[in-house]
This record gives structure tokens, C-alpha cells and sequence, in this order.
């Protein structure tokens, strides 16, 4: 089997599409059943937080190494273009944002986990 060079900082881009799916689905059952109007929340999850997340993982596949900066650079790109709908909640974007901000140390610690 061969062995790819991961930096301790990062994860490669296996190891990010092998998670992605878990963390985006993490992210929303947290989000859906945690966040600040949670009871109204599990009727309907937001189109667009669902959009949003998708195409968050999407960029994180993309990325040849994913570090803490790369992270959150990817994460801050995405609530600035959905910052500009009209049909975006300002606060609902930003607990969806800072919800999945916070999964950094619970995925690097999974992946490091599997790796041994």
C-alpha cells in the first residue's frame, strides 16, 4: 500500500473527500437540531445552508492540502457570497457558518485517529 506525505498541520485531499460527507451531514444534524430557533429548524433545513455546505465540501475535495487557514478561508469565501442573497438570514448564516467553523479540531483529530 502506498504511503501518502500528509503535513501534521494538514490532511490530504483523500482524507478530506473521505470525510467531507460525514462532516457536512455532522454539521447539519447540529445545526438542525442545536441551533438558536432549533424547534423550527427540524421542520425544514434552509436550501440554502444545505447549498452552502455542499459546495464547502466540494471546495475542500478541490484542495490539494487542508489546513486550519485554508479551512476557514474556504468556509469565509462561501458565507461571503451567500451574505449577498436577499433570502439569507444574516444571523442564521452566521450560526451556520460559526457551526461549521468548529468542526475543524474534531476532523483533524478523526483523520489523525484513522491514520494510526
Amino acid at each position: 500500500m502506498e504511503k501518502k506525505k500528509v503535513s501534521k498541520k494538514g490532511l490530504s485531499t483523500k482524507a478530506v473527500v473521505g470525510i467531507g460527507a460525514g462532516v457536512a451531514a455532522l454539521s447539519a444534524a447540529a445545526y438542525v437540531l442545536f441551533g438558536p430557533q432549533g424547534k423550527k429548524n427540524q421542520k425544514a433545513i434552509r436550501s440554502w445552508a444545505v447549498k452552502m455546505k455542499g459546495e464547502i465540501i466540494e471546495k475542500f475535495e478541490d484542495a490539494k492540502e487542508l489546513t486550519e487557514p485554508v479551512y476557514h478561508k474556504i468556509i469565509d469565501s462561501a458565507e461571503a457570497k451567500y451574505a449577498k442573497l436577499k433570502n439569507v438570514d444574516k444571523e442564521e448564516l452566521a450560526a451556520t457558518v460559526a457551526e461549521i467553523k468548529k468542526h475543524w479540531k474534531a476532523l483533524k483529530k478523526e483523520v489523525s485517529s484513522k491514520k494510526k
